[in-house]
């Protein structure tokens, strides 16, 4: 158990897990919303989850995402998803939830944190989800050949503390995604990015050597490249299915700006593309971007 105190000065005592890599896995309520919980890696939020409702997302970028998901078929549609990264699972129980008996596998290299979580925040029994232990990478280039090149949905989210690894950021890498996805399927991509964008702009200049249709979506401040936060980047080897899109994303909480064409020709704008020997990890954000409110932490 991870221990705290309240702001009346109580000590308060959260699930807490050591992962394989030494760092600390806690699960904390969400003080702005009751029966949500938050997965916290390292200091840094990673997933938050409402049992009750698994259709509310409270991200920003897990909400853009949740946008492509649903404009990807019809709705309550089932379909075949990846999920590159596990965290507590929230885009899976998203799915599960809006497009019942769809099939799902689920990546997670750190086999603890899955434990964890199933065990503190349980999954629907009903649901078809699969996880699979291991590298992102590796394990994507091991799917069973049945899989390939039927998946609709493939979610790359991947993080090792608030980092996204240099080897999931690649062309070599997202050939291997494309290898998997079926002709009309969709890759969303979670980009953190500070100030400049290089490499949002660096992954969107990527995904573009890689696949026919790319889009990025973004909050006008990140975009202005004014603060550090999350780029979502969705790409296909088909015409993205985003007519509304745009009033989608300028109807969230934060709004977001759907970039394409010419506009996204001039956002990558002279950006490398990413191999294998030029790629590089995202960069850190400061602790304070990703500051819990805690008092004599413990």
């Amino acid at each position: 158990m991870a221990r705290e105190r309240d702001r009346r000065g109580t000590r308060v005592e959260h699930p807490s897990a050591r992962l394989s890599d030494g760092m600390l896995a806690t699960i904390e309520p969400d003080r702005f919303r009751a029966g949500s919980q938050v997965l916290i890696v390292d200091g840094t939020p990673q997933s938050h989850v409402d049992l009750d409702d698994p259709t509310y997302l409270s991200f920003e970028y897990v909400r853009r995402i949740g946008h492509g998901i649903d404009l990807l078929a019809p709705a309550g549609e089932a379909i075949t998803a990846v999920h590159l990264g596990g965290g507590a699972f929230t885009l899976p129980r998203y799915v599960e939830a809006t497009r019942p008996g769809s099939r799902q596998q689920v990546v997670e290299i750190d086999s603890g944190l899955v434990e964890f979580v199933r065990r503190e925040l349980p999954l629907p029994r009903s649901a078809s989800i699969r996880v699979r232990h291991g590298d992102a990478r590796e394990v994507l280039e091991k799917l069973p050949t049945g899989i390939l090149g039927a998946v609709d949905l493939v979610v790359v989210d991947v993080f090792a503390g608030a980092r996204t690894p240099a080897h999931v950021t690649s062309a070599e890498f997202y050939r291997a995604v494309a290898g998997v996805l079926a002709p009309h399927g969709l890759v969303a991509v979670n980009v953190a990015d500070g100030a400049g964008l290089a490499f949002a702009r660096s992954q969107a200049a990527t995904l573009a050597h890689v696949f026919p249709s790319v889009a990025v979506a973004a909050d006008p401040q990140m975009l202005k490249a004014k603060r550090f936060g999350n780029v979502v980047a969705f790409a296909s080897a088909s015409e993205l299915p985003f007519d509304t899109m745009p009033r989608l994303l300028a109807g969230d909480p934060v709004a977001a700006k759907l970039v394409t064409g010419r506009e996204l020709e001039n956002f990558i704008a002279g950006a490398a593309v990413a191999t294998d020997q030029t790629a590089t990890r995202s960069p850190a954000p400061a602790r304070s971007v990703f500051a819990v409110d805690r008092r004599a932490a413990e």
